[in-house]
């Protein structure tokens, strides 16, 4: 069966449930062209996906693809990987979802295993900082940009905005617990619901598909599988043994209290609770990083984690960056070089495939829930909320990036953290305006914009200036 092409305006006939209805080769290449996008942070990744998959090929609907951020939003670890995982089922069944959640980290994982050596390496070279300091700039512009596009796309009417703008206060004013957050978003979306149907509607409160043209794919065209207790023990069963055995041979190979086995049983828990984007889990992975395992200094985790916002793929992929230079200071064994590489694949291994399972479980129960329009009304409101969680992030970023200092202000139920506006970085904060006019003036791509970043981060430290 053949699918149109992407600039096709005819749709493809409807398809069994188990057959691609978009030829795996193409959705190859799509994946393989969305991981090279994905900077940014969750928002710039839903972003890059919004626009290829919904906006620019049409393969999947609006709705649709809300409805599957939705569920992903409610699971630990990276949502954006899941939603490519999730979409990649839709389209290609479980070859699809493998290949797009594989493609969606393997760019990220070269480069950060790439950047960590040179980080070992050179680390203490100019070159290499100013260039790392032009990037960090930019992806606070690429973020505002990615939380502006998501936002006016899934903030439909009032009562949304309010959610959005009711999350976002509650995490920087008062540091509400990401969950609390969640759970208050859903039960809130419900009860509107109940009270006012058309304010937050069963199909996800968004009329953005009544905006666009139709998806070249019908919804009774994509992917499905009937939820059974036969498939979720098959599933369940292959996604453990993907998990645990290579943690389990690493135990019997270099022993139970060795570096390599302490990561991944450390990381393979830290997969499991990060709700709520990677910054709610990584104070704790650099506490205990840091202070119980000694595997990298506190300064360390700051430059790893400034270097994860600068390449491709999700944030928590910093835990790379820890594993490797645990592992080169604490080899055993191993080469320090090599014990770093084994190290970085184990970490990403069972930091990543809970995703898959997770996905791939939970998916044909999630489809069968789309006409339940409580539930999507209750999802909805999740949505909306975790626009003002993303715009959180982004400020978080912003204050750790542009200015070299910050306090928190605790007084009561009042937990805000400020810049020190004394302490602006000029350099960093002019290169981020520049990448923003770039952005949403010339409406340059993400790829432009992070190479004049290094240059210019590059230009000023060879002309004196202070660019960290």
């Amino acid at each position: 069966m053949t699918t149109a092409e992407p600039d096709e305006a005819t749709a493809p006939a409807a398809t069994s449930a188990h057959r691609d209805v978009v030829p795996l080769r193409h959705a190859a290449r799509a994946w393989f062209a969305i991981s090279l996008q994905t900077f940014g942070g969750p928002a710039g990744q839903i972003a890059v996906m919004q626009r290829h998959l919904v906006d620019e090929r049409r393969w999947i609907g609006q709705n649709r693809f809300l409805h599957a951020l939705n569920y992903c939003m409610l699971l630990p670890g990276p949502e954006a990987q899941q939603l490519a995982i999730y979409v990649g089922w839709l389209l290609n069944g479980l070859r699809g979802g493998i290949i797009a959640g594989t493609l969606f980290v393997l760019p990220g994982l070269l480069a950060l295993l790439a950047l960590s050596a040179v980080y070992v390496g050179f680390g203490g070279t100019t070159t290499v900082t100013a260039l790392f300091a032009g990037l960090a700039p930019a992806v606070v512009a690429i973020v505002a940009q990615a939380v502006w596009r998501v936002g006016t796309r899934a903030l439909a009417n009032r009562i949304l905005i309010g959610f959005a703008v009711t999350a976002f206060v509650a995490l920087a004013v008062f540091g509400v617990p990401f969950p609390i957050v969640v759970a208050l978003a859903a039960l809130t979306g419900w009860a509107v619901h109940r009270w006012r149907p058309d304010l937050i509607t069963g199909s996800g409160g968004h009329k953005a598909d009544g905006d666009r043209p139709a998806p070249l794919i019908p919804d009774d065209a994509l992917h499905h599988d009937q939820p059974s207790a036969r498939r979720a023990a098959t599933i369940l069963t292959i996604g453990l043994l993907a998990w645990f055995v290579p943690v389990a041979v690493v135990a019997a190979t270099t022993g139970t209290g060795s570096v390599y086995t302490q990561q991944g049983l450390f990381f393979s828990g830290t997969a499991v609770v990060t709700f709520g984007g990677a910054y709610a889990v990584l104070a704790y992975v650099a506490q205990r990083a840091v202070e119980d395992y000694g595997w990298l200094t506190a300064g360390d985790m700051v430059r790893g984690l400034a270097l994860a916002e600068t390449t491709p793929g999700p944030l928590i992929m910093v835990v790379q960056f820890v594993a490797f230079l645990g592992a080169y200071h604490h080899p055993g064994a191993l080469n320090p070089w090599l014990a770093g590489i084994v190290a970085s694949l184990l970490t990403t291994w069972v930091t990543f495939v809970p995703c898959f399972l997770f996905i791939l479980l939970g998916a044909p129960y999630v489809e069968r829930l789309r006409g339940n329009h409580s539930l999507s009304a209750a999802l909805t409101g999740i949505t909306a909320a975790v626009v003002g969680v993303i715009a959180n992030l982004g400020l978080y970023f912003a204050i750790h990036t542009l200015f070299s200092d910050s306090r928190t202000v605790t007084d009561g139920p009042l937990h805000l953290e400020l810049p020190d506006l004394a302490t602006v970085r000029p350099v960093p904060l002019a290169i981020a305006v520049i990448a923003a006019v770039l952005i949403f003036k010339l409406k340059w791509s993400v790829l432009r914009v992070l190479g004049v970043s290094a240059a210019l981060g590059l230009t000023a430290a060879l002309a004196g200036l202070p660019v960290t």
